[in-house]
């Protein structure tokens, strides 16, 4: 709202002078080679076949920078100016690589491609104002250079990521995403299904009434939710056991256990006794079918044993429930 009646402190691009505009194409191509550069060091540990491509890249923006500046050595001196895109009113911006982390192949590479249609659309639109015919010709060049990038980083990646490093380079992201999500979301899953299925139908037969059943399974659920997120995210930064943040895998085993038991729960909000008991068994069948599922097709389990696993401990803490609750 103050901005619409305060003056921009952005200068305009047409309001930019020649050498101005070199000043900011030096500045970018300076700011997209530590890109480049940090996205490498970030690939390098897991994908350093890839690390490799934004290595290359990094030293592409490097030659376009030295060419832009020695362009402006031959028309305005030594001296540059210091104009950065934050300086300039409707300019493209960068995202700082640490925004973006965890880096991930697809992640970066679609980040990249971006940054070069940007550069490309800025090179053209700098070189239509140039009015020194060697100074139009090389940002029209660099244009096409841009424009060319994505060509150039997929023939670096067949060269320096041949497809025997592509594919070991997709098992570690893929091993990775079991790490963070997969394996804290099942423990989580798990945990919330079946552990909670004791107290909430021991809850449901001891009283008989669906609103009290409904509060025992709210609270068993997210106590259990904030349990079991906190003990993820604590017991291991991840740092030594490449399983990644804390954080991720905290959350991601706090949601998934207070959705297992807040799965058989909500049913108890039928105020019917008998009607809401079926539908939470039925979906207490569901949730053991779901566990089952995410064990064969991320954990690759074998079907029987997923089955007779989770079958064997539902149906345990359930009968163990129901005794209870009869007693």
């Amino acid at each position: 709202m103050i901005g619409r009646f305060m003056p921009s402190t952005r200068r305009a691009f047409d309001s930019l002078s020649e050498q101005e505009i070199l000043a900011l194409a030096i500045s970018s191509e300076e700011d997209d080679a530590r890109i480049y550069k940090a996205y490498a060091d970030g690939l390098r540990a897991d994908f350093p076949g890839s690390a490799r491509v934004f290595d290359e890249m990094a030293d592409e923006e490097n030659k376009h920078r030295n060419l832009l500046i020695d362009k402006h050595k031959e028309r305005f001196g030594d001296h540059i100016p210091l104009l950065r895109r934050e300086h300039v009113r409707g300019y493209y911006e960068r995202k700082a690589d640490w925004l973006i982390r965890p880096l991930s192949l697809e992640k970066t590479r679609e980040q990249a491609t971006e940054m070069e249609k940007q550069a490309e659309r800025f090179y053209r639109a700098a070189a239509s104002r140039s009015t020194d015919a060697d100074t139009r010709k090389l940002l029209g060049d660099l244009a096409i250079a841009e424009a060319h990038h994505e060509a150039l980083a997929e023939k670096l990646s067949k060269e320096l990521t041949p497809d025997s490093v592509i594919e070991e380079e997709a098992e570690t992201e893929r091993r990775q995403f079991l790490l963070t999500y997969i394996q804290p979301g099942l423990a989580g899953l798990m945990d919330g299904s079946i552990s909670t299925l004791a107290p909430i139908f021991a809850a449901a037969f001891a009283t008989g009434r669906t609103w009290e059943t409904f509060l025992v399974g709210l609270s068993a659920s997210v106590g259990a939710g904030i349990s079991m997120g906190f003990t993820e995210a604590a017991h291991d930064d991840g740092v030594l056991t490449g399983r990644g943040s804390p954080i991720k895998r905290g959350l991601s085993s706090g949601i998934m256990t207070t959705i297992g038991g807040l799965g058989h729960t909500l049913p108890y909000l039928i105020t019917d006794f008998y009607t809401a008991t079926v539908v939470a068994i039925a979906v207490v069948f569901i949730e053991l079918w779901l566990i089952t599922w995410i064990q064969n097709h991320y954990l690759e389990t074998p079907w029987p044993r997923a089955m007779f696993q989770v079958l064997l401990g539902g149906s345990l803490v359930f009968a163990a429930g129901i005794l209870i609750g009869h007693a």
